[in-house]
């Protein structure tokens, strides 16, 4: 099996989940967030967030493609406003806002995979914009597929804190 089979297959498999979990949520719930602890995303935030963490987050990646004015370069981006608090990020206006967002980014992952070579794949290496070790292209793809299971399991634990019966399979897809 090929790194971009396997990265596409993880990839769909947590947009899949996701966009039901995004389903679960009630329109009327979308500024909740948990009231103890500091830095969390309302859940409006958390959609919007889930809706550019996987696509998106791997054409910048692979293609050095940051979703920046013409003429900035990723590098000149103080480290504060490419991972700032929660309060400055924004948010959806709705649940079928979130859903239409969420399947753009899905979009836009298979077409940025349907364009990287296996050799990029496993050759090029470099560190993160805001830091951290050097990995291969594979494993920041892989990273970004993680950034958006990391934030579904979030949502699906901000659903079980409204009171949704919501259950481990739920999370993972079994059913």
């Amino acid at each position: 099996m090929s790194l971009v089979k396997i990265l596409s297959e993880e990839m769909e498999n947590n947009f899949d989940i996701t966009r039901k979990l995004f389903e679960l949520v009630d329109p009327a719930q979308l500024g909740w967030k948990p009231t103890t602890g500091k830095n969390w995303m309302t859940l409006g935030q958390l959609l919007m967030h889930c809706s550019s963490a996987c696509g998106v987050a791997m054409r910048a990646f692979i293609c050095n493609d940051w979703g920046l004015p013409e003429g900035v370069d990723i590098k000149d981006v103080p480290a504060e406003e490419m991972l700032p608090p929660a309060e400055k990020l924004p948010t959806v206006e709705s649940v079928e806002q979130a859903v239409r967002l969420l399947a753009e980014d899905r979009e836009v992952g298979r077409a940025t995979l349907a364009g990287v070579s296996e050799e990029d794949l496993l050759h090029r290496r470099f560190a993160a914009p805001w830091g951290g070790p050097e990995y291969t292209l594979f494993q920041h793809s892989l990273h970004m597929i993680d950034h958006l299971g990391q934030h579904k399991g979030q949502l699906f634990y901000y659903l079980k804190l409204l009171g949704k019966d919501v259950k481990t399979a739920d999370l993972w897809g079994a059913v």
